[in-house]
């Protein structure tokens, strides 16, 4: 399979912003790689845990999550499983993960994708570039798709939870995100990730809120009434829902229905927890 197809491949909708396990990662991998052996994702998976154990992102969430959504987004758009490894493991060199286990444990080709996820710089496509019948940007590698492939996914789910970052943070990557990463997006062919990327970044750069930066807000407010350990889960899920919903009204009833049927959930799922044995 070509690197350019894997960029092109339209992402599920039910898997926009990640699940929330790694039984839910594996079955997106195995819709497009049915054959995979998974095995060495997994291991990613329990590397990516051990080294970021006690880690936090601003919402309060276990890094964890990060890595996981990430990892979705690849694996959605069709990279094979060492890209979507590579993308569990993109933040480790930021913990006390020694030097070399990566190499060691996942071989060279993914050390180097987390390597260069980290150092590489994107570039903006001029728009130029873009109009049909202009000159297009000479073709990346397979392993420069798989990097820009990581960096978007990473870029797409920070957006998605930018409302937690520090306002003067959040002006500053939603201007970076509308020049750099959202052109780079629509030239790779993922125009619902790019659309997405510059709505994200727009809400945010818009002097009042508009009516999806609101019922994003609304519905994060709405996830406080749940168990904190599945606040995260469900958050996404409703703004994955939210985010393809093509307008006003779909996505304001669709926060209605959210908005009636919250308390009952609250209530299913306190009750599920409660009911856990505990040891």
């Amino acid at each position: 399979m070509k690197a350019r197809r894997w960029l092109a491949t339209r992402p599920g909708r039910r898997h926009v912003n990640g699940p929330s396990s790694l039984e839910g990662l594996l079955g997106i991998v195995r819709v497009h790689h049915p054959d995979a052996d998974v095995g060495l994702i997994e291991f990613a998976h329990g590397e990516a845990a051990r080294w970021h154990a006690g880690q936090t992102r601003h919402s309060g969430d276990p890094y964890l999550t990060h890595c996981l959504a990430v990892a979705a987004i690849v694996a959605d758009i069709g990279m094979p499983p060492t890209v979507v490894c590579a993308a569990l493991l993109h933040d480790v060199e930021d913990t006390s993960c020694p030097p070399g286990r990566v190499a060691e444990h996942f071989g060279p080709d993914v050390a180097q994708l987390v390597s260069d996820v980290r150092t590489v710089k994107l570039r903006a496509i001029p728009p130029s570039g873009l109009h049909p019948g202009a000159a297009r940007p000479a073709s990346r590698s397979p392993h420069e798709e798989a990097v820009l492939a990581i960096r978007l996914a990473d870029r797409l789910h920070n957006m998605r939870t930018i409302e937690f970052v520090a306002p003067g943070k959040q002006h500053g990557k939603a201007r970076e995100t509308i020049k750099v990463f959202a052109p780079l997006a629509r030239a790779a062919g993922l125009a619902e990730v790019s659309r997405e990327l510059h709505d994200l970044s727009a809400a945010v750069l818009q002097p009042t809120p508009t009516a999806y930066a609101v019922t994003t807000r609304l519905l994060a407010l709405l996830t406080m009434l749940l168990p904190g350990t599945q606040r995260a889960r469900w958050r996404q899920e409703w703004q994955a829902e939210l985010a393809v919903l093509p307008t006003r009204r779909t996505r304001t009833r669709f926060t209605f229905r959210v908005l009636l049927s919250t308390p009952r959930l609250s209530l299913t799922l306190r009750r599920s927890v409660s009911q856990e044995p505990r040891w």
